[in-house]
């Protein structure tokens, strides 16, 4: 049953909501284009040469698979992958490929996601993990927020005893410009229920995810 009223929402539930919940009129694709082809002349180009004729129409469905994300849904996403197991032992998915976009620039966030959790009576398929990752990467995003996003998902869905997430991330917009400071990295965790209460089962988390730095 949907919970009567938005203050007794889960926060995936209300995140959920309002993306379906159209506040906007709608804007067409050719909308989309003439907006890009606005810009490329307030940067001094000339959208009309042979090298930028069709770049409106290839910026445009570049960001739409890049934010894809928000024309999924967990149930979609899922399709019944949620499975009745008796066991209490941490499954953890680690490195899995992050691609993001941020909020304030539109531009790459790239990284990796570490998930575990700790099962209550109900467990979820394996790839279904790097899904729920890729479903929330693909919108625009701050780190903070993709790392709960992911966390209280699997929380909502399973009802775990625990869930534990960590998004190791470089961000483009702090190396392409800004400071400009490339090789720098951003670590955010999200630790629900006994990640959050029990040090020993964080602690065993964090050094099952421990690694040399080849990733940066």
């Amino acid at each position: 049953m949907t919970p009567s009223n938005s203050s007794d929402l889960s926060p995936v539930e209300s995140l959920e909501l309002a993306l379906k919940s159209p506040s906007h009129p709608p804007v067409t694709e050719e909308d989309m284009r003439q907006a890009v082809r606005t810009l490329l002349i307030g940067l001094g180009e000339d959208p009309d040469r042979e090298g930028l004729l069709d770049t409106p129409k290839r910026v445009v469905k570049a960001l739409k698979f890049l934010t894809s994300g928000y024309q999924q849904s967990l149930d979609e996403l899922l399709n019944g992958a949620v499975f009745t197991e008796n066991t209490d032992e941490m499954v953890l998915v680690r490195d899995i490929d992050l691609f993001s976009s941020c909020e304030h620039h539109i531009l790459p966030i790239l990284g990796r996601a570490h998930v575990a959790y700790i099962p209550n009576g109900k467990v979820i398929g394996l790839s279904k993990i790097a899904r729920i990752c890729e479903m929330y990467g693909r919108r625009l995003q701050v780190q903070e927020r993709l790392t709960a996003q992911i966390a209280d998902a699997l929380q909502g869905l399973l009802q775990p005893q625990g869930v534990a997430v960590v998004v190791e991330a470089t961000h483009m917009c702090m190396v392409m410009r800004g400071v400009q400071k490339p090789g720098s990295w951003t670590a955010t965790s999200a630790m629900r229920g006994i990640f959050a209460d029990d040090a020993r089962t964080r602690q065993e988390f964090m050094s099952l995810i421990q690694r040399s730095s080849q990733l940066r």
